[in-house]
């Protein structure tokens, strides 16, 4: 069995691949810390207005033009296509966001690296609130605020589904179905919603699953290395060998895991007899599974992935 088998990724717990990476654990916490606020809101008014109307005013999604509720104009910030994503009507909306972003995300984040999951999360969210910032006036009924992660969480979706499109899921816990056809369908109902008298943002998801399809594919032809673009930001700051990039470093550990150091991966010879599979220690192997689980694939070094490569001959 080959590393681009649909079961070789397969988390493992505490041994393996990580059951709660660590940016998933960071969006739960947040989106979890947001709603708690939004609900204080609820009990809160503004000069007659209610904390709701404040909160969706400020950081939820505000159409580019129109009237809203209270016969005010709409009030787009450009911060609102990242605070939006963070947002929830209420707690059946986050819970459920929360999980499929756990169900779907957690093999993807193992398998990127924190970093390349966290742009491609927000990214998705990002597009998703392109194309219902600009098409829902051409296309829906009604504009309104649009609150909540599932365009993101669509985009993750779209990429478990690319990356294990024979993955096997249960429908409502029960009914199995392979992960490419029920995105498959899930993609086509959104389209032939779009327009309906619904609260649902149709356009969002299609946004969020467009974002991802077009994310992934330049991926596979470019290799995105977020790692040293995001070194490559610090230096264009000037936060190397300064008080702030101690901070930075400090906050990047936070959230991303460990720092790490690593080479990357380019072509390995693999028709050598040191290459023999049976000459593979098996804690080695570990130990490259648990760097995975960490920094993810990409982040291997030319021999930690030829290890790994000979590893699976012998599955």
């Amino acid at each position: 069995m080959g590393l681009s088998d649909r079961d070789y990724y397969r988390p493992r717990g505490f041994g393996g691949f990580n059951l709660l990476p660590i940016v998933i654990k960071n969006l739960l916490i947040i989106n979890a810390a947001v709603f708690f606020l939004q609900i204080i809101f609820d009990n809160l008014t503004f000069d007659g207005l209610p904390g709701w109307y404040v909160l969706n005013r400020y950081f939820g999604l505000n159409p580019l033009m129109g009237i809203d509720q209270v016969g005010q104009a709409y009030n787009f910030q450009f911060w609102q296509i990242i605070t939006y994503q963070f947002m929830h009507g209420d707690f059946g909306h986050v819970f459920f966001n929360m999980f499929m972003l756990w169900m779907f995300g957690m093999e993807i984040e193992n398998l990127w690296g924190s970093r390349k999951f966290l742009v491609f999360y927000l990214s998705c969210g990002i597009g998703a609130a392109i194309l219902q910032l600009f098409l829902a006036p051409l296309l829906s009924a009604g504009l309104g605020v649009t609150i909540g992660a599932s365009g993101a969480v669509f985009g993750i979706m779209i990429a478990f589904a690319m990356f294990f499109p024979d993955r096997y899921i249960f429908l409502y816990f029960l009914l199995p179905i392979k992960a490419k056809y029920l995105m498959g369908i899930l993609v086509v109902f959104e389209f032939m919603s779009v327009g309906d008298m619904s609260f649902v943002a149709h356009l969002a998801h299609i946004g969020g699953a467009l974002t991802g399809v077009i994310f992934i594919l330049s991926d596979r032809k470019f290799n995105f290395n977020f790692d040293k673009i995001f070194d490559s930001l610090k230096a264009g700051f000037g936060l190397k060998n300064s008080r702030s990039s101690n901070t930075f470093r400090r906050t990047s550990k936070y959230f991303f895991g460990r720092s790490r150091d690593v080479s990357e991966a380019e072509f390995y010879e693999i028709n050598k007899k040191e290459n023999d599979p049976s000459n593979i220690d098996q804690n080695e192997i570990d130990r490259i599974l648990d760097k995975i689980s960490q920094s993810g694939y990409q982040n291997l070094s030319n021999e930690e992935k030829r290890i790994l490569f000979e590893a699976s001959k012998k599955k």
